[in-house]
């Protein structure tokens, strides 16, 4: 796991700034205290990273569970609220017992592609506002509408009228710190691999704030910095944990809420799985049924100690993606590093701008939502690219899971309507009496999808007719299809169609049942 220690050092230092701002605002977004969302971190890289099997994949509190977040603790308190995050990490193991992990992989490409697209998208805009100084959202919102009323495209409007040329300038240098750290000094030497681009960006910001007055038009207000809990002492930093009321383990609404987290945080953990598989440049493979039973782990020690739910997170897996993360040692020293600075540099941390993290999750972002992939969906097909766009525009104007909801509807659709066009093959020959031949031949796999078409085909046939139907590759044909072509034998009399059958059996003319016949040839095939 040390081997590539050059690699994952500089790249938990990237995700740790990420990972920072998003707990505040994902805990502020839940209406739960600011400390939960640390702890939700914390325990998401030390915890969730040690037992995961996931090489890139780094863990923390979710803004996918925000909304129902907000309404347990409204309606249960926190500390009861705690004993249901306890409840979903036990069901969470109990479903990496029973192997529900092979559920990640009924996802296709094509909608794990477009939430990988549409995140990217949102996160781009999101980050737009932070960028010039506007931050009525919290850090780490996904959903279009938002809970300040906005959404994310009136909330470009209304940055407008809160512009900050400080936080603007400082974007700027750190956007070309960043890019210029990317494309020139790392190519340069060594060195400049092994520091992040990323820290020198945020030391310079911090250096900004504190040199440039606050009050002046280029400076950095308050209310635009992190804002991490600045305990004064050892008891006052304890004193920020909260623990589970084990009481109202017999609230029914209690358990309701629990498993409602267990399937939400799996769903997400499994579709953020086959993620950051697919981006993974070394294509391994994830565990799934292990990835379950960590993010329990987690959940249980969470809830425990007054934090928030937690999944694998796709922006700080991106973020370690790109930042040249190859273990899963990264995502557990993001987890020590969030845990080290909030007890010993929390001062420090508060004088980071928002805009040097906005910087950081721009160029997250449009690496997500690259161009380059839209094009590349494109010449696909339309197979392929309907249901990747129709994920991307779900998602940014939706939320995650009804955005996935979405493509992953569309994408069946387009299984059920090929099914429909490649049940067979037609080939109509007239000859020169008039009289038709209609030749039909089956494929190997024939189930009830492809019912309607075949159906409609044989209604379509003419009176007089010679039907030729092939299925010497015929392995299975479904019961459904069966009953039709029992029905059709009684039809073909009163419209004088007559059926040549051939199969390996050899030919069989006007045969009275089909069902008999193909159940032969299943148990031969068989």
């Amino acid at each position: 796991m040390f081997k590539h220690l050059k690699n994952d050092l500089p790249a938990s230092l990237v995700v740790f700034f990420v990972a920072l701002p998003l707990c505040l605002g994902i805990a502020l977004a839940s209406g739960a205290p600011l400390f939960s969302g640390l702890i939700a971190g914390i325990v998401g890289g030390i915890v969730v990273g040690s037992i995961s099997g996931s090489s890139i994949g780094v863990s923390g509190p979710a803004a996918g569970l925000a909304v129902i977040v907000l309404a347990a603790i409204a309606s249960l308190g926190f500390e009861n609220f705690l004993v249901a995050v306890i409840i979903g990490g036990v069901i969470q193991i109990l479903l990496g017992v029973l192997k529900a992990g092979i559920i990640g992989y009924y996802f296709p490409s094509s909608v794990i592609k477009g939430m990988l697209a549409a995140i990217g998208v949102i996160i781009f805009l999101k980050q737009i506002p932070h960028a010039f100084g506007y931050d009525s959202d919290y850090e780490g919102d996904l959903d279009f509408f938002q809970l300040d009323g906005e959404n994310t495209f009136s909330a470009l409007g209304s940055m407008l009228d809160f512009i900050s040329p400080g936080a603007i300038l400082v974007t700027c240098i750190s956007l070309f710190i960043l890019l210029f750290w990317e494309k020139v000094l790392s190519k340069k030497h060594d060195i400049f691999k092994i520091i992040p681009g990323p820290l020198v960006a945020v030391i310079v910001g911090i250096l900004y704030y504190m040199l440039v007055d606050s009050n002046s038009s280029f400076g950095i207000a308050t209310d635009h910095l992190v804002s991490v809990p600045v305990p004064e002492s050892a008891s006052d930093f304890i004193g920020q944990f909260t623990f589970p009321n084990f009481a109202a383990i017999t609230n029914p609404q209690v358990w309701v809420t629990g498993v409602t987290i267990a399937i939400v945080a799996s769903l997400e953990t499994l579709l953020c799985v086959e993620a950051t598989d697919k981006m993974d440049p070394e294509k391994r493979t994830t565990p799934t049924n292990r990835e379950l039973f960590a993010q329990g782990a987690g959940n249980i020690v969470s809830g425990f100690i007054g934090g928030l739910p937690i999944t694998q997170v796709i922006v700080r897996s991106s973020a370690n993606l790109q930042s040249g993360g190859k273990t899963k040692l990264s995502a557990i020293i993001h987890g020590v590093l969030l845990l080290g600075s909030v007890i010993l540099i929390p001062l420090l941390l508060n004088k980071i701008p928002l805009a040097v993290l906005a910087a950081i999750l721009l160029i997250v972002g449009y690496k997500l939502a690259k161009p380059a992939l839209f094009k590349q969906m494109f010449k696909l097909g339309k197979e392929q690219f309907i249901p990747f766009i129709v994920t991307v525009l779900g998602v940014v104007f939706t939320d995650l899971l009804m955005g996935i909801g979405l493509g992953l509807a569309v994408g069946i659709t387009m299984i059920l309507i090929k099914n429909y066009q490649n049940s067979h093959f037609l080939h109509i020959e007239k000859t020169d009496e008039g009289s038709h031949i209609v030749k039909m031949t089956l494929a190997e796999e024939i189930s009830f999808l492809n019912k309607g078409a075949i159906l409609k085909e044989l209604n379509a046939l003419p009176n007089d007719t010679l039907l030729e139907l092939d299925v010497t590759k015929t392995l299975r044909l479904n019961y459904d299809i069966l009953e039709i072509l029992d029905d059709f034998a009684i039809k073909a009399k009163d419209k004088n169609i007559e059926v040549k059958l051939i199969s390996n059996k050899g030919v069989v003319y006007n045969p009275k049942n089909y069902t008999s016949f193909f159940r032969a040839k299943n148990s031969e095939a068989a």
